[in-house]
C-alpha cells in the first residue's frame, strides 16, 4: 500500500493502541494512480498482469466516492470496459488502453473534482506512456506568491524565486544570465487572445496575418518523409476546419483526439483549406498562466529545451516586478524627448505585458532606438579612433596597374573599376583605410583585392589575406598566384599559404620569411594571427567574409604591424540591403560591386512542389550521368545544431537508400569540426563524391567548378538571401547549371520567395525583398560576428529611426567624445555593457 494510503505514527509509551480507519484518497489521486498503473500495463505490452490489476483496484475504490447516481453509472461503465479488456486479442489491447484512459479522465467532472482536467486527457502514449515535464496538479497562482524584493538589473537570474542551478543552466542557452537579460529578452510576438476567430471565417483573412482560432482536434498524423519529420493536425469547429503543421514530433505526444486547443500564428494557405505552420498553441481551460478569458496581449518568447512558455512568462514577470524601483534611465533626456519615447522602466513593462497595441508599438520603438543608438555610438567612436591613427600613404603606380589589367583574361566591369578607384583613393591617404568591399557571388571581388595588394607590394610593404576556412584560404592562394602570373618577375609579389595544416618545416620557413620581409603576401586562416607570426612591414590586411570573424580576430591582423596602422580591406559575398549597411558597417566605408562580369552562364532556377520532386531527382541523375556533381541542402530545422545534424544524416541515408543508391553521397553539418568539414569539402571538390548533402552551413565562396546542381529541400522555409547564397555555389565551371527549389506545400509568403528566386538573380534586389518580407533579424546578429545583440529591431526598424539614432550619436560624441561628463555617466556604463556582450575582450 502506498504512502498516500497509509500514515504511520509513533504512539506514546504506555498508550493504548487504537485503530483508525484509513482515509480514502481524493478521487483525483485514485484516478492518477490508476493512470500510472495503466502506463505500466501499456509499457509491458498489454499483458493484463499486476499493473492492470492495480488499476482495476483503484477504479473499484472510486465507486465509494460517487456522490450521485450519474457518477456511479459512469464508474460502472469504466469497470465494464476493464472486465472486457482481458478478452481482447493482444494487438487490440493498446488501443483499448487509450479508450480506458480517456473514459477514466472523463470521470473527473462526475466526481465533482475542483481541479481542472490533468494534461494527460484521453490518449496513449500521451496518457499511458510517460509525458515528461507535465504536472498533474496546477501550480500555485501568482497572487499567492510572496512579494518579490527589489533587485538590481545586474543581479544574477538565480536571485529570482524558483531559479535554481538547473533552471539557470537552461536559461544560459538563451544567453540569459542576469535579471537584465530577462528584461531585454524580446518576445517573438504577442498573442491577442481577445480576438479569437471562428475557423470558417479565416478563409477571408489576408495570408500572413496573425490569427487566433480555437477548436477540437479531429485528426493527428505523424509524417516522416519526404522532407522534414512533422506533425499534421486537423482542428475543427462548427464553421470549418484548419490544417496545422508542426516540425516537432513531440507535439503528437501532447495532443489527443478530442482536445480543445487555441492556436495562434500566421495564416499560411491561400489555396483551399486554411493552414498554419508551427503556430503557438495551448489547451483551452488548461493550466496556462494567461487564460483566454483575460483577453490580453500575451508574450511568446524564444525557448530552450526544458523551459516552457509558462515558465518564461513567470520569469519575465518576476524580473519586471523586482526592478520597478531599480531600473535606471541612461538615455539623455534631450534625446528621449526629441524622439518622443517613454522612459525605460515603462518601456520594459509595455514591451512584455502591454496594455494595448499602441503601448506595445511605442515600447518596442524605444527599445529598438536604444539598440541603434548604442550601436551607432560604438561604431562612430571606432571610426573616429581609427582615423586618429597615423596611416601609411601609398603611391599608386597606374602604369603597374595597367600592366596588371592587361594580363587579366577578362576586362574589369564598371562596378569593379569604381570600387577599385575608391580603394586606391583610401590607400593614398595618411589615415588607415577601413573599407568593406561588398559584392554578389561571382561579382569579382578577388581581382579588386589583388590590385590593392599589388599597390602595397609596389610601395615595399607586405599584405596579409585572411579567410575563415582552410579551403577558402587555399582558393585565394591559388587565385592570387594565377592573377599575378602574367606580370614580369620584378612586378610579381611572392605569395605563400599558412594554415593549420601547413607542415612544421614549411611553417617555420613561411613565418621566418614573413618576419624578415622576404615574403610579400601571406594568405591564411586564423593561423595568421597566432603569436608566432610577425610581419616586418605590414601595409595592408584583407579579411574575406569578415562577419565570420569576431572583433578581436579582425583586430588581430592589423595589430601584427610594427609602427603605423595598416590599411584594412574587408570583403563579403553577402548582399546587404543598402538601408542596413549603416547598422552593420557603420564604422566602415562601403564599396559595392553590383554587377557580374559578362559571359558568366546564368543559373536556371526551377521550383517543384509536392510530387513534382520526381522530376527534380531525374534532372540530378542526368547531371551526374554527365559527370557533374550536386549539392543537396536539408530543410531548415528551427531547433538545435544537434537536431540539424541528425536531419542531415537522416536525409543523406534516405537519398542513398531510396533515391540515388547508385551514387556516392557525402554529408556535411554544423556539428562536424572545422578540419572534418574541410576534409569533406576537399573530397567533394576533388570528385570523390557525386552528391554532397549539407545543412545550411555550406561555405560561402567555395569553388566546386564541376558542381552544376543545387537542390534545396524545404526551400520555402529559407530566406531569399540564404537561397541566393546557396544558388551561388554552382555555375562556376562554365557548364549549364541549375538551382532546384523543392517544397512539399507552399504558403503565400513561401510562394512569393520562390517566385522571386525564379525571376531574378540580382542578390541586392533579393536582399531588399528579404528585408521587406522577414525584417532585419536575418541580417543582424548571427551573420555579423562581433556585433551586439539587437533583438528589438524586428518589427520596429525603419530608416528614420536609424537616421535619428546616428545623428544623436554623432551630436553627443561631438560634445563629449569620451562620455566623461556626469550627464553621460550612465550612458557610458550602458554603452560598455552593450558592446561587452559581443566583444568582451575588446575595449570600446
Amino acid at each position: 500500500m502506498s504512502s498516500t494510503q497509509r500514515r504511520t505514527t509513533r504512539r506514546p509509551e504506555g498508550a493504548v493502541p487504537t485503530t483508525r480507519p484509513i482515509p480514502l484518497p481524493p478521487p483525483d489521486d485514485l484516478i492518477d494512480s490508476a493512470l500510472e498503473a495503466l502506463r505500466r500495463e501499456w509499457r509491458a505490452g498489454g499483458t493484463g498482469g499486476m499493473p492492470f490489476k492495480m488499476a482495476a483496484a483503484n477504479i473499484q475504490r472510486l465507486r465509494e466516492r460517487a456522490a450521485t447516481q450519474q457518477a456511479a453509472t459512469a464508474v460502472e461503465a469504466v469497470e465494464r470496459r476493464l472486465a472486457a479488456y482481458r478478452g481482447l486479442p493482444a494487438e487490440r489491447r493498446k488501443d483499448e488502453l487509450a479508450q480506458i484512459a480517456a473514459a477514466l479522465n472523463a470521470l473527473r467532472p462526475h466526481l465533482r473534482l475542483a481541479e481542472t482536467p490533468a494534461p494527460l486527457v484521453g490518449k496513449l502514449p500521451g496518457a499511458v506512456a510517460p509525458v515528461r515535464g507535465v504536472k498533474a496538479r496546477s501550480e500555485p497562482k501568482e497572487a499567492s506568491s510572496p512579494p518579490i524584493r527589489p533587485l538590481p538589473p545586474d543581479a544574477p537570474a538565480t536571485a529570482l524565486p524558483r531559479v535554481g542551478p538547473s533552471v539557470a543552466k537552461k536559461l544560459a542557452n538563451l544567453d540569459v544570465k542576469t535579471i537584465e537579460d530577462l528584461l531585454t529578452l524580446a518576445p517573438r510576438r504577442h498573442i491577442d487572445y481577445s480576438r479569437t476567430e471562428r475557423i470558417g471565417s479565416v478563409l477571408g483573412f489576408v495570408p500572413g496575418g496573425e490569427v487566433t482560432v480555437r477548436g477540437e482536434v479531429v485528426d493527428i498524423q505523424e509524417v516522416r518523409g519526404p522532407g522534414a519529420p512533422r506533425v499534421v493536425v486537423k482542428l475543427a469547429d462548427a464553421t470549418g476546419w484548419v490544417r496545422i503543421t508542426w516540425f516537432n514530433l513531440y507535439v503528437a505526444r501532447q495532443l489527443a483526439l478530442g482536445d480543445e486547443i487555441a492556436v495562434s500564428g500566421k495564416l499560411d494557405a491561400g489555396y483551399g483549406a486554411p493552414s498554419f505552420t508551427s503556430p503557438e498553441w495551448e489547451k483551452v481551460g488548461g493550466q496556462g498562466d494567461m487564460p483566454l478569458s483575460t483577453g490580453r496581449l500575451t508574450p511568446v518568447y524564444p525557448l530552450t529545451q526544458g523551459i516552457a512558455q509558462k515558465t518564461m512568462r513567470g520569469l519575465t514577470r518576476a524580473a519586471l516586478d523586482a526592478t520597478r524601483t531599480t531600473v535606471e534611465e541612461f538615455l539623455p533626456g534631450a534625446v528621449r524627448h526629441a524622439a518622443g519615447l517613454p522612459d525605460l522602466r515603462r518601456a520594459y513593462e509595455q514591451a512584455h505585458y502591454p496594455d494595448g497595441h499602441g503601448e506595445l508599438e511605442l515600447a518596442q520603438r524605444r527599445l529598438a532606438f536604444d539598440d541603434l543608438f548604442l550601436l551607432q555610438l560604438g561604431l562612430v567612436r571606432r571610426k573616429r579612433e581609427r582615423r586618429a591613427f597615423g596611416g601609411i600613404p601609398f603611391a599608386v603606380d597606374q602604369t603597374l596597374l595597367h600592366r596588371f589589367r592587361r594580363g587579366l583574361p577578362f576586362r574589369l566591369t564598371d562596378a569593379q573599376e569604381r570600387a577599385l578607384d575608391e580603394i586606391l583613393a583610401d590607400l593614398e591617404r595618411p589615415q588607415p583605410m577601413g573599407r568593406l568591399l561588398q559584392g554578389d557571388v561571382g561579382s569579382g571581388k578577388t581581382v579588386v583585392a589583388a590590385a590593392a595588394v599589388l599597390v602595397a607590394h609596389s610601395n615595399d610593404h607586405q599584405a596579409a589575406v585572411m579567410a575563415p576556412t582552410e579551403i577558402l584560404a587555399e582558393q585565394h592562394f591559388h587565385n592570387l598566384r594565377g592573377l599575378y602570373a602574367p606580370l614580369a618577375e620584378t612586378d610579381r609579389p611572392t605569395v605563400a599559404l599558412l594554415t593549420g595544416s601547413t607542415r612544421a618545416a614549411e611553417r617555420r620557413r613561411t613565418v621566418a620569411a614573413a618576419a624578415s620581409g622576404e615574403l610579400e603576401v601571406l594568405v591564411g586562416t586564423h593561423a595568421l594571427i597566432q603569436e608566432a607570426v610577425a610581419f616586418r612591414r605590414l601595409g595592408l590586411s584583407v579579411v574575406d567574409e569578415q562577419h565570420r570573424f569576431g572583433v578581436r580576430q579582425r583586430a588581430g591582423l592589423p595589430d601584427k604591424a610594427m609602427g603605423a596602422q595598416p590599411h584594412v580591406l574587408s570583403m563579403t559575398a553577402t548582399p546587404i540591403p543598402r538601408t542596413l549597411n549603416m547598422v552593420l558597417n557603420g564604422d566602415l566605408d562601403v564599396s559595392v560591386i553590383a554587377e557580374r562580369p559578362p559571359g558568366r552562364v546564368p543559373i536556371e532556377t526551377r521550383r517543384y512542389v509536392g510530387s513534382e520532386r520526381v522530376a527534380a531527382y531525374d534532372l540530378v541523375r542526368a547531371e551526374v550521368a554527365r559527370g557533374h556533381q550536386v549539392f543537396v541542402i536539408c530543410p531548415l530545422v528551427e531547433a538545435s545544431e544537434a537536431t540539424e545534424a541528425k536531419a542531415a544524416v537522416a536525409e543523406g541515408e534516405r537519398l542513398q537508400r531510396e533515391v540515388f543508391p547508385e551514387m556516392r553521397i557525402a554529408i556535411l553539418h554544423g556539428r562536424m569540426s572545422g578540419k572534418d568539414k574541410d576534409a569533406v569539402m576537399t573530397a567533394f571538390r576533388d570528385r570523390e563524391y557525386d552528391v554532397l548533402v549539407s545543412t545550411s552551413v555550406i561555405e560561402v565562396g567555395i569553388d566546386v567548378p564541376n558542381a552544376t546542381v543545387m537542390l534545396v529541400e524545404g526551400a520555402d522555409r529559407f530566406g531569399l538571401s540564404q537561397l541566393h547564397q546557396f544558388r551561388g555555389r554552382v555555375g562556376r565551371g562554365g557548364a549549364r547549371s541549375y538551382c532546384l527549389l523543392l517544397a512539399d506545400e507552399t504558403t503565400p509568403d513561401g510562394e512569393e520567395r520562390l517566385r522571386m528566386m525564379v525571376e531574378t538573380d540580382d542578390g541586392f534586389l533579393l536582399a531588399e525583398k528579404d528585408l521587406e518580407l522577414r525584417g532585419p533579424g536575418d541580417f543582424i546578429g548571427t551573420r555579423q560576428s562581433g556585433l551586439p545583440e539587437m533583438s528589438w529591431l524586428d518589427g520596429s526598424f525603419d530608416t528614420r529611426l536609424l537616421d535619428r539614432a546616428r545623428a544623436a550619436a554623432e551630436d553627443i560624441l561631438d560634445a563629449d567624445p569620451e562620455l566623461r561628463t556626469a550627464e553621460h555617466e550612465r550612458l557610458r556604463d550602458r554603452l560598455h555593457l552593450f558592446w561587452a556582450k559581443a566583444s568582451p575582450d575588446v575595449p570600446l
